[in-house]
């Protein structure tokens, strides 16, 4: 049985007692992004703006038939940089101080 004061929250790189990943050193975190852990809390974010910034630079020309290959890479990079901004703000949050 554990004292009310300490967590046992000892597990690092993976999902500790409350579902919440942590991470100590920058390959954990990037494993963390790899493996999924910031989807959940991610791409609602990247949708929502993904879409609005869609709408307000690309709509016109998707609308009007002129979208070539670069409109949509175009697209997709107005979907991934706010997933990917959104993963680190969560991974900020999940990170563990190294012991001294």
């Amino acid at each position: 049985m554990m004292s009310e004061g300490r967590s046992s929250d000892t597990t690092i790189g993976a999902r500790t007692r409350n579902s919440t990943p942590t991470w100590t050193t920058f390959g954990q975190a990037i494993g963390l992004f790899c493996r999924g852990a910031t989807l959940r809390t991610a791409a609602p974010v990247a949708i929502v703006v993904g879409l609005v910034l869609s709408l307000v630079n690309q709509l016109h020309v998707v609308v009007e038939g002129d979208a070539t290959w670069a409109t949509w890479v175009r697209i997709g990079v107005n979907f991934a940089v706010p997933y990917i901004v959104a993963s680190v703000g969560f991974l900020s949050a999940c990170r563990k101080p190294r012991d001294a």
